[in-house]
């Protein structure tokens, strides 16, 4: 009875150099644990990796890997059929820098964000539309800060935490954020243009 390994690749693996195994790239599965443990540490052709980037493989890669250390060994591939090595700069920066860094990328985003508020309401006359409201109901001029100015800021940031799930008490169980959806569709969008671009060149004489 032949014996079936089960291969599954994710579209975009990372790796810390060109020294690349199987066990880095892909989850294997196999009755005869001598044989997963063994195809775990054979390594890939990784010639064309030449530094940090990205690098398109194929599965075929992969595959033909494996048989050429067990010919008759039957490989069932349930993850990619091409994939991306990102190959990343061993970077040691010290904590101080990095919790700069962190600083001053929230600062950047609240700062922003609160900009793109202001340019909103001001776009929209939010003002003048809360000023003729509370002449309307109250008969009085407003002065610019008045209940509905403060609620509405309130209701702004209450809003905004709400929305991307600030307040779930298990961040593992809770829904996926809207930022955190957006971010994986560019890198999906990313990884694909990479693969198709990948196999232009490969088929272009």
């Amino acid at each position: 009875m032949t014996e079936t390994l089960y291969l599954k690749i994710d579209k975009n693996v990372r790796a810390k150099g060109n020294q690349v195994y199987i066990r880095d790239i892909a989850e294997i599965c196999c009755a005869q644990k001598a044989v997963e443990n063994k195809v775990k540490t054979l390594r890939l052709p990784t010639e064309i990796i030449r530094g940090p980037g990205r690098y398109v493989f194929s599965v075929f890669d992969v595959i033909e890997v494996i048989q050429q250390e067990y010919p008759n060994l039957e490989i069932s591939s349930l993850g990619e059929a091409d994939f991306i090595i990102t190959v990343e700069k061993e970077q040691n920066m010290p904590d101080a820098w990095v919790w700069c860094k962190t600083v001053f990328v929230c600062f950047l985003s609240f700062f922003g964000a609160a900009f793109s508020i202001m340019a909103f309401n001001n776009d929209v006359g939010i003002t003048t539309l809360f000023g003729q409201l509370y002449e309307q109901f109250t008969g009085n001029a407003s002065d610019g800060f008045t209940i509905l100015e403060v609620t509405y800021s309130v209701g702004v940031g209450l809003g905004i935490l709400l929305f991307f799930h600030h307040f779930a008490r298990n961040h593992d169980k809770a829904d996926p954020t809207p930022l955190e959806i957006e971010m994986r569709t560019y890198e999906d969008d990313v990884d694909t243009t990479l693969i198709e671009s990948g196999n232009r060149k490969e088929k272009t004489p």
